[in-house]
């Protein structure tokens, strides 16, 4: 089995594969306070769940692949790897990693690693020219070239980032339930908000994709546009660019680079 781990800001998804294929993943929030100890009891928990692994931690576990954006997190699974899981092959996504996909913009080592991950599972899975969509705490726009390479990004605030500053900011406004309104002409105060998340979204996402599309490849058909991200489902059905959907982007970019690395070990 090996265990993937993908650190957001805001959430932390896991994967367990068995081969190629995804047979159990937990979403649990991200906190930078939890030291490696906190975090080797989290992990002990969730897998006991699984029948196919065994009590005691690290049962069952032959290999780990690991990307974070939160440095603090990243340094205490790295201490969880040596402390719990010291004869267990690990690779944590950095600098001086091989994922096979070249990185074509001015400064490679500021773009996120979790980007890079759902690049190197784009290319694998449908080729380039393509753009991913990541809804997470940002809503992240990432191009690929026809050549598999990663040719640069848009950033732009998060669905739940927007969300918690209406509340914040409006204020006879308040934090909703991110949901598809009756109609886009809302009826009162909520349904108002949400039409304005969900087909503002869905708007941003089109006109960005589509720009994107034209400088990315001369004939803008090719693109394929795929979507991830624990967001994703609020606007999928609303926008016209998306092409596919697979919510386990990051974590089959995880599987693909351990198995690119784990031999140079």
């Amino acid at each position: 089995m090996l265990l993937t781990i993908d650190v957001g800001n805001t959430h932390t998804v896991l994967g367990l594969f068995d081969g190629e294929d995804i047979v159990e993943h937990w979403r649990v929030s991200t906190d930078p306070r939890r030291t490696a100890d906190e975090l080797a009891v989290l992990l002990n928990g969730l897998m006991g769940m699984h029948p196919l692994l065994g009590e005691e931690l690290g049962d069952g576990i032959e290999g780990i692949a690991i990307c974070a954006t939160v440095p603090s997190v990243l340094h205490e699974l790295r201490e969880v790897t040596r402390r719990y899981y010291g004869d267990v092959p690990a690779v944590l996504v950095e600098p001086g990693v091989k994922t096979g996909v070249p990185v074509l913009t001015d400064n490679p080592k500021e773009v996120g690693a979790d980007r890079i991950i759902n690049a190197v599972a784009a290319v694998e899975l449908y080729g380039g020219p393509a753009i991913v969509v990541d809804f997470g705490t940002a809503t992240t726009f990432d191009a690929i070239s026809a050549r598999g390479e990663y040719a640069g990004g848009v950033i732009a605030p998060g669905i739940e980032i927007s969300v918690d500053a209406l509340g914040v900011r409006g204020a006879q406004l308040r934090k909703i339930e991110l949901a598809r309104p009756r109609s886009v002409i809302g009826k009162n105060t909520v349904e108002a908000m949400q039409a304005g998340i969900v087909y503002g979204f869905a708007g941003q996402v089109d006109g960005v994709v589509e720009r994107m599309k034209r400088e990315l490849a001369e004939d803008p058909d090719e693109v394929t546009v795929i979507a991830t991200g624990g967001l994703a489902p609020v606007v999928l059905a609303e926008s016209s660019v998306i092409d596919e959907h697979e919510p386990w982007l990051t974590l089959i970019g995880l599987r693909l680079v351990y198995e690119r690395n784990v031999s140079r070990m």
